[in-house]
């Protein structure tokens, strides 16, 4: 207990300093705890894609469409499980800014692709009656404030209704959760063959194919099957697992992960500078009070342990402000991004990393002036002094 209050009056001695110091190792977790989690939101769509799920779509390009006739192919082909497909809808609601992620699936498979996404039996089969019913995610459901039975109008900016306009009024018959909370519910699907009866132009085909393979280890096999089957006809395919997929999709608008490695990284160093720095010229200022502490029977490995310990305090009081800040931050941000960026979340993971680096940012600032303490010679220090 006397080791911490020594160690607690050097921290607090020079209030204005504690203060600067503590502030920049706030910004600096602060700032990876923000953009930490928001990596997370966008890559979350990649880290819970299964593993023995492939992605089948145009060879030309993700927009250009294929054959429905793919999909009995695709079916027959050995290793492969189930098989759904779906096509691209872009809705909106109301407004165009109201973007709402809307897909034309088929009904009868596209759950059982997508396993875990959770549907209550008796919505499901009220949806499957219903061809102008929709199931919506949780996340999209509660951002629009929608109901099971409520009637919406959902506009599309890419087809148009042979009712005209380009409005379709659907039904929610349900609303799908996930079994994972990190697993996207912010959009919705309607029936397929609902879609091609009335979009007004367009013939019998699909926009991209889903399926699972019997075992991760013949996605390979199962990919390459796929591609050479339609390999030299109209429409070829490319054909990868839905974590790479996403992953292509994502880094279509850059590459997100160097950005946020090099922002958060470049925060840290100058933490690391700057707090190493304050910290050496700290003990530089008390090299008079650890002779004395020598003198007066305090080991030099007492004396070492209490600085580091100095040090990892200054780390934890500064971070653990940022990181809570940053939770703040990040909760507000996902209430007004809900529709954008549905899974910010600042998790359990995010949470231990940082806490990690808050010891390892006070082992390090601390670990030179502390061997600089342990080397101290009683008679060298009385001399400086």
């Amino acid at each position: 207990m006397k080791d911490l209050y020594l160690v607690y009056k050097n921290l607090t001695r020079k209030k204005l300093r504690l203060f600067l110091t503590s502030f920049a190792i706030f910004i600096a977790f602060l700032i990876f705890g923000a953009v930490t989690a928001l990596q997370g939101a966008l890559n979350s769509g990649v880290e819970m894609s299964a593993d023995n799920r492939l992605v089948v779509f145009n060879k030309i390009n993700f927009t250009q469409s294929l054959p429905y006739a793919y999909v009995n192919k695709v079916s027959g082909i050995e290793g492969v499980n189930q098989v759904t497909f779906a096509n691209w809808f872009g809705g909106y609601y109301q407004e165009p800014a109201n973007q709402v992620v809307t897909m034309a699936v088929d009904p009868d498979s596209y759950f059982e692709v997508y396993s875990e996404l959770v549907v209550d039996p008796e919505q499901k089969a009220n949806w499957l009656q219903n061809q102008a019913g929709v199931m919506v995610g949780e996340r999209l459901a509660k951002v629009n404030n929608w109901q099971i039975g409520d009637r919406i109008p959902v506009s599309s900016n890419i087809f148009s209704n042979k009712n005209g306009g380009q409005t379709w009024d659907l039904v929610v018959e349900g609303i799908f959760t996930a079994s994972d909370p990190q697993v996207d519910t912010g959009y919705m699907v309607f029936h397929y063959k609902y879609f091609m009866e009335t979009q007004s132009w367009g013939g019998d085909y699909v926009g991209w194919i889903v399926l699972t393979t019997d075992d991760p280890a013949l996605n390979e096999q199962v990919a390459k099957a796929i591609d050479e089957s339609f390999a030299n006809s109209q429409a070829e395919t490319d054909t990868s697992t839905e974590k790479a997929f996403n992953k292509a999709f994502i880094e279509q608008i850059g590459n997100i992960g160097l950005i946020i490695f090099g922002v958060v990284f470049m925060a840290f160093f100058t933490i690391l500078v700057l707090v190493g720095n304050t910290m050496v010229l700290a003990i530089r200022e008390r090299t008079g009070e650890i002779a004395v502490l020598k003198t007066l029977g305090f080991s030099s490995p007492r004396i070492f342990r209490m600085i580091l310990t100095e040090s990892c305090l200054l780390a934890f009081l500064g971070g653990l402000l940022g990181l809570g800040a940053a939770y703040l931050v990040v909760g507000g941000l996902s209430q007004m991004m809900a529709r954008f960026l549905p899974n910010l979340v600042l998790g359990s993971d995010i949470v231990l990393q940082a806490l990690g680096y808050m010891l390892l940012l006070g082992l390090i600032t601390g670990i030179a002036p502390a061997y600089q303490a342990l080397r101290l010679n009683i008679i060298t220090a009385f001399a400086r002094g």
